[in-house]
């Protein structure tokens, strides 16, 4: 089950297409899916997670927790859709396409994909691409 909550005033255009993307996508990768909350939040609630769970003072567009299990993938998903915004003016982008690269990212580490080196952070953009191409085509 994928679920959608909502500490901003923000809501997802069509959760339904989204979800059955996120399943595709994890299907796709060999992977099966059980319960995954995605949290959509201003810069203040995703700071002070940040703060608190990783040690981080910083501001991010992202924070997973990942209970996955082998190859059932699970887990909590942060998204803070202020910072969403002001990256994709930063990258030149439509706000739902950054936001869409930033729920399967999510996804990705889940599926056991890493960004920490530049050969990982390369495979992880590739695969972004790969996948949101896939929305598009729906």
């Amino acid at each position: 089950m994928i679920n959608y909550n909502y500490e901003t005033d923000f809501k997802l255009d069509s959760e339904e297409q989204i979800s059955k993307w996120i399943a595709d996508t994890i299907s796709s990768e060999n992977h099966k899916h059980d319960e995954i909350n995605y949290v959509f939040c201003d810069d203040e609630y995703l700071h002070k997670l940040n703060v608190e769970f990783l040690d981080h003072d910083t501001l991010t567009d992202i924070i997973s927790f990942d209970y996955s299990i082998g190859k059932i993938v699970q887990g909590d998903i942060f998204i803070s859709v202020e910072r969403v915004a002001d990256n994709a003016k930063d990258f030149g982008t439509s706000f739902n396409d950054e936001l869409n690269r930033v729920i399967i990212h999510g996804i990705l580490h889940y599926c056991g994909y890493k960004d920490k080196t530049d050969d990982d952070a390369k495979l992880m953009r590739e695969k972004e691409n790969h996948y949101l191409s896939q929305l598009t085509e729906d």
